[in-house]
């Protein structure tokens, strides 16, 4: 097992601002992705957390995301919001949108945000996370260098592509957050087994000819397996269609990889669907997710999606978090 250290949350934060700035990072674009981080550790989410920081700053270093980008934000009709992250991180290019996109959601009880020429979003409900803490229903898509194959074939053409949907809950916290990708695992629980040499459970890739694998070094050259077969194929293309067709960002199919260096940037996209509650449903739609909540609470040993992520988050704001120390000692070599 390897060795762990406790971090508080701000802590995770400022090393990982340090290490972005380092890199060749603006104070203003490594802020936000050093939160997102902090939060991604609060919510259990390790793979896409301090893990994913040296990946960051090498990808800064050689050009696959710019980090000295300046997002440029346009409004072309009042219910739509579009930013052009420039090639930069997608944090910033997110945060800058819903700046806009909240009141234009107040103002008119529901409006869409579409960013192109961005870079990997990171947990994707962690930026529906923040809309409903707003009092809004959020639907969030982005997609991905491509990773999983058409159904009957073997040759990727879209990425695993995660949706997320949160709702509103009367305690300022979502009720409900669904967060999940179009394949069976998400792509970087792979790289993660990878990395430490460690066998993938039968369903989670493919090799090249389309045949299950343990092997997750075999499954990254081939193919990610879809969430519920054609169905998780499904989901990635309707993915496909709204985080980069409607946003004007690359195809998964022509987009770089999010892991190494070749390529370029990946210039992927992401869309964002706000709603205002108080407008649709006539004063309702509280005690309609109450009432769906409820049923699913009284049931004993099940749960919401979201709970799990609450409850560490939770744990995570008072005892802060266990994190490898081998990763520690990767950012820390970032700032010597």
């Amino acid at each position: 097992m390897s060795e762990t250290r406790t971090l508080s949350l701000s802590e995770i934060e400022d090393l990982s601002f340090r290490a972005l700035v380092a890199a060749g990072t603006t104070d203003a674009n490594a802020r936000p992705l050093a939160q997102a981080t902090a939060a991604t550790e609060a919510d259990g989410v390790a793979s896409h957390g301090l893990a994913y920081i040296p990946i960051y700053c090498e990808h800064v270093q050689c050009g696959k995301v710019d980090g000295r980008a300046t997002p440029v934000l346009e409004r072309p009709k009042p219910g739509v919001v579009t930013v052009d992250a420039a090639t930069g991180f997608a944090h910033p290019a997110i945060d800058l949108g819903f700046q806009t996109l909240i009141p234009a959601v107040r103002e008119q009880g529901v409006a869409v945000l579409a960013v192109k020429n961005s870079y990997n979003c990171g947990v994707l409900g962690y930026h529906t996370y923040r809309l409903a803490q707003a009092g809004l229903v959020a639907l969030g898509f982005t997609n991905a260098p491509a990773s999983i194959a058409p159904s009957g074939g073997s040759k990727p053409v879209v990425g695993t592509n995660p949706f997320s949907i949160a709702v509103p809950g009367s305690d300022g916290q979502p009720a409900l957050l669904i967060d999940q990708s179009a394949s069976t695992i998400a792509k970087s629980e792979v790289m993660k087994h990878a990395r430490e040499g460690k066998p993938i459970p039968v369903g989670w890739a493919l090799d090249p000819d389309g045949n299950p694998t343990t092997d997750p070094a075999v499954g990254l050259k081939g193919s990610m397996a879809p969430s519920g077969g054609y169905k998780g194929v499904g989901v990635a293309l309707m993915t496909e269609l709204l985080a980069a067709a409607l946003t004007g960002a690359t195809l998964g199919i022509n987009a770089s990889p999010f892991s190494g260096t070749a390529g370029g940037p990946p210039r992927t996209g992401q869309f964002f669907i706000a709603i205002d509650p108080g407008v649709t449903a006539n004063g309702l739609f509280e005690s309609g997710v109450l009432n769906l909540v409820e049923a699913i609470r009284s049931q004993e040993g099940a749960h919401i999606p979201g709970d799990g992520r609450r409850a560490k988050r939770q744990l995570a704001d008072t005892e802060g978090v266990e994190v490898s120390t081998a990763t520690l000692a990767k950012i820390k070599a970032l700032l010597s």
